[in-house]
């Protein structure tokens, strides 16, 4: 248990704590860049053109477009081990321990959807609906670390299963929903790339380059086939082997062997260091090296590139009278708490779910509301809803900004008060 559940948690619970400040950080300065004398070198840094070109193939776009589409890469690659670590090992396997999560995830993400729709309405602002359904992990996680132990941890894995599911719907809104035209051949390509992994996997090659070349391959199969191509992140995460390539056993027999004589000589530390190696699940290896990369360099960088919104000429006042920023703080800040809270209780009242050891129904709704800070994601989906319409674009920005700052003083706040509160409850109430 301390070895397959506690330590990768705690493990994953201090890297998004920390990681949340540094994003912060990364959002405040883009936010003082965009609005400082120098706010034109901010949209001309992030728009100027980046080329590649190895033999035929030729690739030019947007310093910003090369950080969401090839860079954010990494981070849904290191979702797809997170969802395939949980499916494998962790809450998502007991059905019975996943239940209420997987609840609350969806209704967290159906109703502030359709409260949305019912604002913002069809056209060209209805695009947006996706917008407000998403969570940032690393906020909300954020978010409860401040409040320490005052916040019971049964709460906090309340919150992480419901973001990584959260993370599924997400990433399958972005493949039906938010794809372009469709070319079937680089599909097929793209499709084919991965089965060459699964191939690979079967023959036991484990030759890391070679992962990568086809990984590339798959991203940019997708990337001219009209689906996003980040998505060849989460596909890759989600095939990488949750076992380990060796048994445990054969290091500790190893290790016994070479140290009857009580000494190691290089070749044997060297072979007992490849051994101990291969003997951790692929899957925690990929993470625990991969997940920092995410955290302190790619999401910062995404932030940078994608938060500074120029605040000026009455953007606020826009957005608070524009029907595609009101929708999304309106799905963030009331949507997500009241669909989660509804969940939950149909869930336990049809007695599919029960509330956890410790956990009030106060505190469910603390959580939901914090679950409303969209961040990330919901940032990068406003870029996929609007394609070339700048103003909507940006009351997107404005509005998931907002909404994630207002979501996270309603949660703490809601968090502080349940703590004050006597933890009587009813699993069936």
């Amino acid at each position: 248990m301390a070895r397959y559940v506690a330590r990768p948690l705690r493990e994953f619970l201090r890297v998004e704590s920390a990681s949340s400040l540094l994003l912060l950080l990364a959002a405040v300065v883009a936010l003082a860049w965009a609005n400082s004398p120098w706010s034109e070198s901010y949209v001309d840094f992030w728009h100027a053109h980046v080329s590649l070109e190895i033999g035929s193939l030729h690739l030019d776009d947007s310093l910003q477009h090369w950080v969401n589409d090839a860079l954010m890469v990494i981070f849904f690659f290191v979702v797809g081990l997170e969802i395939k670590y949980e499916l494998a090992s962790g809450d998502l396997r007991d059905p019975r321990t996943a239940a209420l999560p997987i609840a609350a995830a969806f209704g967290g993400m159906a109703v502030p959807a359709l409260i949305y729709v019912a604002i913002a309405g069809g056209g060209d602002t209805g695009a947006g609906w996706g917008i407000p359904m998403a969570t940032d992990i690393a906020f909300a996680v954020g978010v409860l670390g401040l409040l320490g132990r005052r916040i019971p941890s049964a709460a906090r894995l309340f919150l992480l299963t419901l973001a990584i599911v959260d993370d599924i719907g997400a990433i399958l809104v972005i493949a039906v929903f938010y794809t372009a035209d469709l070319e079937l051949w680089w599909l097929a390509g793209a499709i084919g790339g991965l089965v060459v992994v699964m191939v690979m996997q079967r023959l036991k090659i484990w030759i890391i380059p070679a992962y990568l070349v086809i990984g590339t391959a798959v991203w940019f199969a997708l990337l001219q086939s009209g689906v996003h191509a980040t998505l060849a992140g989460v596909a890759l995460g989600l095939l990488t082997p949750a076992s380990a390539l060796l048994k445990p056993d054969v290091a500790r027999d190893f290790a016994q062997q070479a140290l009857a004589d009580r000494t190691l000589d290089p070749d044997e530390v060297h072979r007992l260091q490849f051994l101990v190696v291969e003997s951790v699940p692929v899957v925690e290896r990929l993470q625990h090296h991969l997940h920092p990369l995410s955290a302190y360099v790619v999401l910062p960088v995404f932030a940078l590139a994608n938060a500074g919104v120029d605040l000026g000429g009455g953007v606020f006042g826009d957005a608070a009278t524009n029907a595609v920023g009101l929708g999304i703080a309106a799905g963030l800040v009331i949507g997500k708490p009241v669909g989660i809270l509804l969940a939950c209780l149909i869930a336990v009242r049809a007695g599919l779910a029960r509330l956890p050891a410790g956990i009030t129904w106060t505190q469910i709704g603390g959580v939901g509301a914090v679950a409303g800070i969209g961040f990330t994601v919901s940032l990068f989906i406003a870029g996929l809803s609007f394609p070339g319409d700048a103003a909507l674009t940006e009351a997107a920005k404005v509005g998931t900004l907002v909404a994630s700052v207002m979501a996270a003083a309603v949660g703490v706040l809601v968090l502080l008060l349940s703590t004050r509160q006597p933890s009587n409850r009813s699993d069936n109430a």
